[in-house]
């Protein structure tokens, strides 16, 4: 029988071998905290992103109103003129003022992009709701009767219209 002897390494070699893993140990833990002061710094940024663009959001949202805000001062002094003119019992000057508010509150409000949503036709559940239903001679669907006006935002619905649809006898 023939068995290989094993060699025990010599305690220099041991000495040489546990040298070499807490140099290579040494140079992970540096490695690891490089790499743990790498992900504190990026977490750090992204925070500080978070917080700007948070801070930009708000910003916009405020010179939004402001801009809304200083459109519509002009109907407000409009109306302050219809209230001292229905003061002072002038009819047709009130009906005038009220008028006239009543154009520069819908122009400033277009330019935001406000429009008002058709009537005229059949009934469409996406942009209408229909509050009553009457018999017609018309076709089943049709508008009869607008109760309130519906208006858009761009491409959303802001208020429906509420209207009267005709049904069927």
């Amino acid at each position: 029988m023939t068995e290989k002897a094993e060699r025990k390494p010599s305690r220099t070699e041991l000495e040489q071998q546990v040298s070499t893993l807490e140099e290579r140990a040494a140079l992970l833990e540096k490695e690891r905290d490089e790499r743990l002061d790498d992900l504190k710094r990026v977490a750090a940024e992204f925070d500080n992103y978070r917080k700007r663009v948070a801070r930009d959001q708000q910003n916009l949202a405020v010179r939004a109103h402001e801009r809304l805000v200083k459109e519509l001062l002009p109907v407000l002094d409009d109306l302050e003129r219809a209230l001292e003119a229905a003061a002072e019992h002038h009819e047709a000057k009130l009906e005038d003022g009220v008028r006239l508010v009543q154009r520069e509150l819908q122009e400033a409000l277009s330019k935001e992009g406000l429009e008002e949503i058709e009537t005229n036709g059949h009934f469409d559940p996406h942009v209408h709701e229909a509050l009553l239903s009457q018999p017609s001679d018309q076709d089943e669907g049709a508008i009869l009767e607008v109760l309130q006006k519906g208006y858009r935002l761009g491409d959303r619905v802001l208020r429906p219209a509420r209207v009267v649809v005709s049904q069927r006898e």
